[in-house]
């Protein structure tokens, strides 16, 4: 019983705890050697969304090359919130980059982005117009159910509806929102062609490892200095950076849909902490029962939330595979 207390106590959230001297230091050398020997660039370039993640690539980039080899996009359209925008105008000047905004929704509109979505939801809500907001969100996992999606609207005057999604419904809002980050890595790759500089991805180890971005989009890039990093190791690098406040303290959001969405509404089963360490302890064999203890969900929360984890990873497999050739 000794034992099997003290292997309990041993799991805590300091398995997370890096040095983030040190770890900007080592990724540093990584983007340097990268850019040398493997890509052949001069520079990198990536897109700003005002959250932390791309921040933290932003500051490791000047630090790994210096601001006069990185390039900044800030890429705002019709849903994202204004915030966002300022937010990475602000990173960028403090770190003294280049950047441009380029707005994407006339893009997006031209594709039928909005049209395609817009047309779906009807479907769901049948008085739902252009000013009315809308966000997808995930139920069920945490009650013991399953999973599904539903369709929260509000309209003008701040009235909340919220409908379970067929699936027909569901594929067409995601195939629609996947244009936009279809769209931003486009003219990251535009500009990286222009500068001969390689693209950055901006993905943290739960967003890379359990499939949480758009193949083609927000998943393409020639390098990924954050991909191996818990989201807790990068606010303890956004710390280390001094990246502003505003950003730090902001809570994780997809920022794809008019109203406001935090990550773990729409993808993850736990908020970001909690899923790092959920992460963690799947990884390195440890007990549901453990983990259950830890987060105070129970050993059945700990298996749905371990379910889960391989759920997704058979789910992101897709993502992260290559083109098949059918050649002999």
């Amino acid at each position: 019983m000794a034992d099997t207390m003290t292997a309990k106590s041993s799991l805590s959230y300091g398995v997370l705890t890096l040095d983030p001297s040190s770890e900007a230091e080592r990724i540093g050398r990584g983007i340097r050697e990268h850019l040398r020997a493997s890509l052949k660039r001069r520079g990198m370039v990536l897109g700003l969304s005002g959250g932390v993640d791309s921040s933290v690539c932003a500051a490791l980039a000047v630090e790994a090359v210096g601001p006069e080899r990185v390039f900044a996009l800030l890429m705002p359209e019709d849903d994202a919130s204004s915030e966002s925008l300022e937010k990475g105008r602000m990173l960028a000047e403090q770190l003294g980059i280049s950047y441009e905004i380029r707005d994407i929704t006339a893009t997006l509109q031209a594709l039928g982005c909005y049209q395609t979505r817009d047309d779906a939801i009807r479907r769901v809500f049948s008085d739902y117009d252009t000013d009315w907001r809308n966000k997808i969100v995930i139920r069920g996992g945490q009650d013991g159910r399953i999973n599904h999606f539903n369709l929260v609207v509000e309209s003008p005057d701040g009235q909340l509806r919220e409908q379970r999604l067929r699936m027909e419904e569901y594929l067409q809002i995601v195939a629609a929102t996947n244009y936009k980050q279809r769209v931003r890595k486009m003219l990251e790759y535009h500009y990286a062609d222009r500068f001969n500089y390689a693209v950055v991805g901006t993905p943290n180890r739960l967003e890379y490892d359990l499939g949480f971005f758009v193949k083609n989009g927000d998943g393409s890039a020639d390098l990924k200095p954050i991909a191996h990093l818990y989201k807790t190791q990068v606010y303890a690098l956004a710390e280390h950076f001094d990246i502003p406040e505003s950003i730090r303290m902001a809570l994780p959001s997809t920022d794809t849909y008019s109203l406001a969405q935090g990550q773990d509404e729409f993808y993850f089963a736990l908020p970001y902490g909690e899923m790092d360490l959920a992460l963690w302890a799947y990884d390195h064999g440890r007990a549901a029962q453990e983990l259950g203890q830890v987060l105070d969900i129970g050993t059945d929360g700990a298996l749905r939330v371990y379910a889960d984890i391989e759920k997704k990873r058979r789910m992101a497999s897709y993502l992260h595979a290559p083109p098949l050739l059918c050649a002999d």
